[in-house]
C-alpha cells in the first residue's frame, strides 16, 4: 500500500490519536526494522528492536470491523515478530479506545503502564494512554 493509502485508512480509523500523515507512513515504512501487514480494509504496522517488538498502529475499516480481522492482523504481527527475533509484545492504546482494549485482553495484553494525558481528543480534553505488553 501507498503510504497516501495507509494516511487515508487511519484517517478513517482515528481520531485520537490524531491520523497519521503520508509522510509519516513513508518514513517508517524507510526503516528496516519496521513492517507492514495488511490490506486497503486493515493494517498491522510492527517494529522490532532486539527482543522487544512494538505494535505502531493497528487499523481496521469501519466497515471491515467486528469481522475478526484486527484480532487476525494482530496474530500476524506476532508472528512476524517472533520471526525477527522479539519475545515481547508492547504497544500503547487510549485508555477510551474500549474496543481495542477488549481485544488486546482477549489476546494476552496486560498493562504494564499509563501516560497520563498523553492524547488530546478532538474536542479538547486529554486523555490517558495506556502501555501494555504480553510475551510473545
Amino acid at each position: 500500500m501507498s503510504p497516501e493509502a495507509l494516511a487515508a485508512l487511519h484517517a478513517a480509523c482515528f481520531s485520537t490519536p490524531r491520523p497519521w500523515r503520508a509522510a509519516e507512513f513513508d518514513s517508517l515504512l524507510a526503516q528496516d526494522s519496521v513492517f507492514l501487514l495488511g490490506d486497503e480494509t486493515g493494517i498491522a504496522l510492527g517494529q522490532c528492536a532486539g527482543a522487544e517488538a512494538e505494535l505502531l498502529t493497528l487499523a481496521v475499516a469501519p466497515a471491515a470491523r467486528r469481522a475478526g480481522q484486527g484480532r487476525a492482523l494482530l496474530a500476524g504481527f506476532h508472528t512476524e515478530a517472533a520471526r525477527r527475533g522479539a519475545t515481547t509484545a508492547l504497544l500503547e492504546v487510549a485508555a477510551t479506545n474500549t474496543a481495542a482494549l477488549a481485544l488486546y485482553t482477549a489476546t494476552g495484553y496486560s498493562e504494564i503502564g499509563r501516560r497520563c494525558a498523553y492524547y488530546r481528543d478532538p474536542d479538547g480534553p486529554r486523555i490517558d494512554a495506556l502501555v501494555l505488553t504480553r510475551p510473545l
